[in-house]
């Protein structure tokens, strides 16, 4: 599966009464698609994937799928425990995903092959591809047998580490080939692609795509520099200020942009409401820089 440009990964809106609102979700997906996503990933970190049931994960990558139309691939996420993964993995092949991203089994740690077996089972409904962070850090020399696994199309790095990834990419290279993809997957990912460049790695996913698709796609188009030092560095530090701010700023973002997609979930805060004016500010300020305000 050849996946390109920004990665796309919505929220998941709620009713006031704390049901999914599907369409808002629809519309959400929608307004994200008309600037061209490589890829759409539904239910996932920033979609809350740790606070949806089963029912409302379904129904998220259901209307991702019917809203995307063939306009971009739909990756769902899964993960956690086997039989809540597999479940996830199922529905999401009956809604019509693409495939998976897959999370960490959390709370429990095993042996390596022991991880190969249990992406092995899931990789067995669907592709996947592999969420780098949390238990789930695999050397280099796993990562080349995780690539070998059949279904396993991919690795999305949410650790940083530069080296470790350096040599995974070395190493699966040399032992699988190009056919694996690699992609940058740190929360806002554009501050640190200089460094993933540079060492092969193109792709990433933008938690700014979904609050701000035309600062994202300038910035992939190759924007102005002021783009890096005026927005991106200070979202990156109004980010950090609060543990969780990596999924509540994005859907105040979404909020700012005149949807109604709810507070979410705990254990995350929604953002204080002198954050949210400040990146209200930082919106304006970073559509100026690119040239659609």
């Amino acid at each position: 599966m050849n996946l390109s440009g920004v990665l796309f990964f919505p929220i998941t809106p709620f009713t006031p009464s704390g049901e999914l609102a599907q369409g808002v979700l629809a519309e959400h997906i929608g307004r994200g698609l008309e600037y061209g996503p490589g890829g759409v990933f539904a239910a996932c970190g920033t979609g809350e994937f740790n606070a949806l049931s089963e029912a409302e994960h379904a129904a998220t990558v259901r209307v991702a799928v019917e809203t995307a139309r063939g306009r971009a691939p739909v990756f769902a996420g899964a993960g956690g425990p086997l039989g809540a993964a597999l479940a996830q993995a199922r529905a999401a092949r009956e809604a019509g995903a693409d495939g998976l991203l897959l999370m960490p089994p959390y709370l429990i740690q095993g042996t390596p092959d022991g991880l190969v077996q249990y992406v092995r089972r899931i990789a067995e409904i669907l592709p996947v591809v592999l969420y780098q962070r949390g238990s789930l850090v695999p050397t280099p020399e796993q990562v080349v047998e995780l690539a070998k696994v059949p279904g396993v199309i991919g690795l999305k790095d949410g650790v940083g580490d530069i080296d470790l990834i350096q040599r995974s990419v070395l190493a699966v290279r040399r032992e699988v080939g190009d056919g694996f993809t690699f992609f940058n997957g740190l929360p806002t990912a554009e501050l640190t692609m200089g460094a993933y460049r540079g060492i092969g790695v193109e792709l990433y996913s933008s938690a700014a795509f979904a609050f701000a698709p035309e600062i994202a796609t300038a910035y992939l188009k190759g924007g102005s520099r002021r783009l890096l030092t005026e927005f991106y560095e200070p979202l990156v530090r109004l980010r950090s200020k609060v543990p969780g701010y990596a999924v509540a700023l994005v859907k105040a973002g979404v909020r700012l942009g005149g949807l109604d997609v709810g507070p979410v979930r705990p254990p995350l805060v929604d953002a204080a409401p002198e954050d949210v004016a400040e990146l209200e500010e930082l919106i304006k300020h970073g559509r100026s820089l690119a040239g659609t305000a």
